[in-house]
């Protein structure tokens, strides 16, 4: 198996022993996104739909950084603090996801590091 990892300077660093992501048969396995504008490290202001906004746009950047994009998307899997958050996170996530229609899984969780109120992972076909 080849297995090549896929770095950018305009997602934010990995902050642990993992890449941005991996390339590997075929296919992009990202690592989890929060809200981290990559410009400053600091989260971005503005509840759910500009945290949202911001983990999309970072895993963009991952994808297209491993000659990927998010039309080639075939997983997705969304980690909600508050499911009351769902419809809103959905809203912005039909933006840039609403074309390649993924898979998805969306799950509540207890707590997400640093306070983010969401995290993302994608599968994507190279």
């Amino acid at each position: 198996m080849n297995k090549e990892p896929v770095q950018t300077d305009n997602a934010p660093k990995a902050i642990g022993p993992y890449e941005q992501a991996i390339k590997a048969n075929g296919f992009i396995y990202t690592a989890g996104q929060i809200p981290i504008d990559p410009k400053t490290g600091n989260f971005v202001e503005g509840g759910i739909t500009a945290q949202t906004r911001q983990v999309l746009e970072n895993l963009k950047a991952v994808l297209e950084a491993g000659g990927s994009s998010l039309d080639r998307v075939v997983k997705a899997t969304v980690f909600l603090k508050n499911m009351a958050d769902f419809a809103a996170m959905n809203d912005v996530y039909a933006q840039y996801l609403g074309g390649a229609k993924p898979a998805r899984s969306t799950v509540a969780v207890a707590e997400l590091p640093r306070g983010a109120l969401i995290e993302i992972d994608l599968v994507a076909v190279v």
